[in-house]
Order: C-alpha cells, then structure tokens, then sequence
C-alpha cells in the first residue's frame, strides 16, 4: 500500500465532507457566526497528519465563485498569511441550489503563529471587498493510536467493529475504510463518532478480506468561535486481513 496515495486520496474525501452545516447555514446563523458573509464561509483548520509538518488547511466555501478575484488570508498580526489558489477548489452539489465551490490551500504553520483571529478577506471582480474570522488555537491534537485490529493482524472471523485508543483533546473521530483487494476503494466512511469505536455494517468485512483504515480526529464540531473545527489529526493507515 502506498501511504501517500492513501492520504492524497483520504484528503479528496475529506474535503467533500467538509462544513456540512455552512452548506445549509440560515439567515440566523449567517449575523451570529463570524465564519460568515455575504459571500460565503471561511475556516482554518490547524492539521496533524502523519510524515509532514503542522499545517493550517484554511477554506472558504462559496456559491458566487464566478464574482471573486482573489481571496487573501491575514493573521491576527494584520499581516498576510496566504493567498488561495483559486484553481484549486472542491466542487460541491447542492439539492436544488446553485453549485458551491470550496477553495481549499494548505500550508506550513509559520514559527511565528500566534492564537488569535485570522480573517478573510474576499475581493469582488467588482471591487467590493468583504471579510470573515475564525479564532484559531495553534497546537498539535495527537493522532489516534492503539488501533484493534492492528496493524498487519490477521483475524479469524469478521471483526464486528474498531476501536482504537482515545486522543486526548478529541471529541469527535471519523473513520475511513478501504478495501485492499479492490483498489484500495473507499467502502465506508463513517458519521462522526464521539467515542473510540465504530460498529461494523453487517458484511461490511468479509472472510478472506484485506482492509486498511484510517482515523480523522478532531477537538469540535460546527463551534460558533473555532468554526467546523480547530485542531483535526490523522492517524496513519492500518492494514489488517480476514482468514479464509
């Protein structure tokens, strides 16, 4: 299995998952959350994945792409921090409203972050400028370990679910699941989980079976000061196999 591939393509997926709640976000919620504008939802996520430096994974999801020329990134120091690709972006559908875009950058957590407000700051094609904050905490969430089964175990029956140890800070975990034998698919992706575990879909896994998974953690869900969520981790993907 190549690691690489598997987080490339577990991030593809994550992105498609992320801020459902901006996708369906009120009037209401739009003046009570900082997150939001006229123009869309920013967020900055501070990431702990395996084999890389922290990064921040800042986003901004939107329906009125076509109206934007550029999306700039500014710390709580008022100075720049990034500025979005906007070549990059993950499309998402939406059930009878206009298509979003989710203009997604990652880049290296600079020595010299501090915790504070990071905003947004969208500029119009027609040169209106709007602007969105999320609060962001800089620290590492630990990645989930102790993962049952383990790493290169062979079980003697179906498992009827995974556990894995809890990660200090984490509320909430999602899993990942690929199966090995049929080009490391994606055959589950689990709801947020706020406990160490995840039962099995009957004949999910199967004798004779290789499987890999993979834990997301993170510290919140959808929170009014540190939006979708803070601080998120990733555990490295374990490969367990079923007997015949």
């Amino acid at each position: 299995m190549n690691n690489k591939t598997t987080l490339h393509s577990f991030f593809i997926v994550l992105v498609a998952m992320l801020n459902p709640a901006a996708m369906n976000a009120t009037q209401a919620d739009i003046q009570k959350d900082t997150h939001y504008n006229d123009i869309g939802f920013f967020d900055i996520h501070v990431c702990n994945w395996p084999d890389r430096q922290l990064f921040f994974m800042p986003l901004f999801s939107t329906t009125r792409y076509d109206d934007i020329r550029k999306i700039e990134v500014i710390g709580p120091d008022d100075r720049p921090l990034a500025q979005l690709d906007l070549s990059r972006y993950r499309v998402i559908k939406q059930k009878n409203k206009k298509e979003k875009h989710a203009f997604i950058n990652q880049l290296e957590v600079p020595k010299t972050s501090k915790d504070g407000w990071y905003t947004a700051r969208i500029t119009l094609s027609n040169g209106a400028v709007h602007t969105a904050s999320d609060y962001v905490r800089i620290s590492a969430l630990g990645r989930a370990g102790g993962h049952r089964p383990g790493h290169k175990e062979e079980t003697a029956v179906p498992p009827t679910e995974l556990r894995w140890d809890p990660v200090p800070g984490a509320g909430f975990y999602q899993v990942f699941i690929r199966d090995q034998w049929d080009d490391d698919r994606l055959i589950h992706t689990s709801k947020l989980l706020a406990e160490p575990v995840l039962v099995l879909p009957p004949e999910l896994v199967k004798n004779g079976g290789m499987y890999s998974w993979i834990i997301h953690s993170r510290d919140v869900n959808e929170d009014p000061l540190l939006g979708d969520f803070n601080h998120g981790s990733l555990s490295k993907p374990v490969v367990f196999s079923v007997s015949d």
